[in-house]
C-alpha cells in the first residue's frame, strides 16, 4: 500500500470510492435517497491537507479534510479540521488498514496547519472504519439520522396545543432557547454555547426561513421544535428535505408525549407541503437527544473527534 498526496488527478477515482461507500450506507438506511454526483472535491486537492491510498494504480481510499478553522465546535479554542462524509473512504477487504496508514501521513499535515481538533464523518453502519479510529484516541461525538416524511405513533396530549409559531412571535422562543443553552453546557456535554440576545436569535430565524413548532399550556411556550435547510451532510441539500436544528421541553412537562406530538404536527405540515424527508443531527454526548432522537430517525453518520496535544505541534 503507498500512500501519496490528494490531488486533482485523484478526484475521479475517489468520487468512485465516495459513492461506493454511500451505497453501501443505503443499504442500511433506505430512506437514504439515491444520488448521481457528489459536491466538488477540488477544495481538498487545493488545500493540499489530504491523502490517498493506492495499491498500483487502484484506490483503496481517500481522506481529506476542509481547511483549518479557529473554535472547533464553535465553544473552544482549538483550531480544528474536518472532513465531511463525502471527504473521505475506503474500499476493499482491509478498510481498516487503510485509514490506519492514511491517518498517520494526513494527521501529520493536520497538525503543522496547527489544528489540533480532528473530526472525520464516518457513515454509521461501517464498523470496521470507526473501530480503527476509536483504537487512534478518536471518540464518537455527532450523529447525523434521517426519515421518511411520514407521521409517527404520538398520543393525546390534553390541556396542551400544538401550533406553528409566526414570525412575529419568535421573541416568545428565546427564555427556551437560553435554557437549551443551559442543558447544553451542563453534565454530560459540556458544550457552551453562548446565549444569543433577542435580534440576534430573530434575526438568524428569519435568515436561514426556519420554521417553528410549539406546545402551550395555559397561555405559556413550554416546548418547541426547530427546522430548517440548513444541515450538516450532502443529504442535506437534497429535493423535498428539511433538517431539525433544536428542540426543547420545560423539565416539569416532560414524559407526557408533547415532542412526539410536536414532532407529528411539524410532519403533517411539511408533508402537506410537499416534503418527503426529514433529518437531524445532534450530539452522541447528550442522552436527552440521544434518546429521543433515535426512536424515530435512522443514523447514517458517526461524526467521530479527536484532540491531540497542541503542546506536542510543531510548525
Amino acid at each position: 500500500m503507498q500512500i501519496v498526496d490528494f490531488t486533482a488527478a485523484h478526484i475521479e477515482q475517489a468520487m468512485q470510492v465516495a459513492m461506493q461507500n454511500y451505497e453501501m450506507e443505503r443499504r442500511f438506511v433506505p430512506a437514504l435517497q439515491s444520488v448521481d454526483v457528489l459536491p466538488d472535491m477540488m477544495p481538498f486537492a487545493k488545500n493540499g491537507l489530504g491523502v490517498a491510498a493506492f495499491d498500483g494504480a487502484t484506490m483503496l481510499g481517500f481522506l481529506c479534510c476542509v481547511s483549518p478553522f479557529n473554535n472547533a465546535f464553535r465553544s473552544t479554542d482549538a483550531t480544528g479540521v474536518f472532513s465531511p462524509v463525502y471527504a473521505n473512504g475506503a474500499v476493499g477487504d482491509n478498510r481498516s488498514n487503510a485509514y490506519a496508514r492514511m491517518y498517520q501521513a494526513a494527521v501529520k499535515k493536520w497538525a503543522g496547519a496547527g489544528a489540533s481538533s480532528h473530526a472525520i464523518c464516518l457513515y454509521a453502519h461501517d464498523k470496521e472504519s470507526q473501530e480503527q479510529f476509536f483504537r487512534y484516541g478518536f471518540g464518537l461525538r455527532c450523529i447525523d439520522a434521517i426519515r421518511e416524511m411520514e407521521e409517527i405513533n404520538a398520543l393525546p396530549c390534553p390541556g396542551y396545543s400544538f401550533y406553528e409559531l409566526s414570525s412575529g412571535e419568535l421573541s416568545r422562543l428565546l427564555p427556551l432557547d437560553h435554557l437549551l443553552d443551559a442543558h447544553m453546557a451542563a453534565s454530560p456535554s459540556f458544550i457552551l454555547r453562548p446565549s444569543q440576545t433577542e435580534e440576534s436569535f430573530v434575526e438568524k430565524a428569519m435568515l436561514s426561513d426556519a420554521v417553528f413548532f410549539v406546545a402551550e399550556h395555559s397561555g405559556q411556550i413550554v416546548a418547541f421544535i426547530r427546522a430548517e435547510q440548513d444541515g450538516e451532510t450532502f443529504v442535506c441539500d437534497m429535493p423535498g428535505y428539511l433538517h431539525m436544528t433544536g428542540a426543547y421541553c420545560l423539565t416539569e412537562h416532560r414524559g407526557k408525549g408533547l415532542q412526539q406530538a410536536l414532532l407529528n404536527t411539524l410532519i403533517q405540515k411539511l408533508k402537506n407541503q410537499g416534503y418527503t424527508h426529514l433529518g437531524v443531527d445532534f450530539e452522541s454526548i447528550n442522552p436527552a437527544a440521544y434518546g429521543f432522537w433515535l426512536k424515530y430517525f435512522s443514523a447514517y453518520t458517526h461524526s467521530v473527534v479527536r484532540r491531540i496535544d497542541e503542546h506536542a505541534i510543531t510548525k
